[in-house]
């Protein structure tokens, strides 16, 4: 819920009806926000709903590993993204 919460929160404070003077600081890192917040909630309802905690470690590991694997993709697809739009602005 706190989660949840957070999200919608932040996209009141960067896009809604009272964003106010900070929200354009906010916009640049609104998605990664948003990517990490999901991620958090993805990893809580794993080990708490589906009783990962008590499990072995493997299984926290598989649910897990694919989670960090698939952060390290999106944030070198952000990079690579920003990376060829300053190189293509530039030039």
């Amino acid at each position: 819920f706190v989660l949840t919460a957070l999200e919608v929160g932040l996209y009141e404070i960067t896009y809604g009806d009272n964003a106010g003077s900070s929200a354009s600081a906010i916009r640049p890192f609104f998605v990664p926000l948003l990517l990490i917040l999901s991620a958090a909630k993805f990893a809580l309802v794993a080990m708490f709903y589906m009783h990962l905690k008590q499990d072995s470690k493997l299984f926290s590991g598989v649910f897990v590993f694919p989670l960090i694997i698939a952060a390290v993709v999106i944030v070198s697809l952000m990079i690579l993204m920003a990376y060829h739009m300053a190189f293509a602005r530039a030039g």
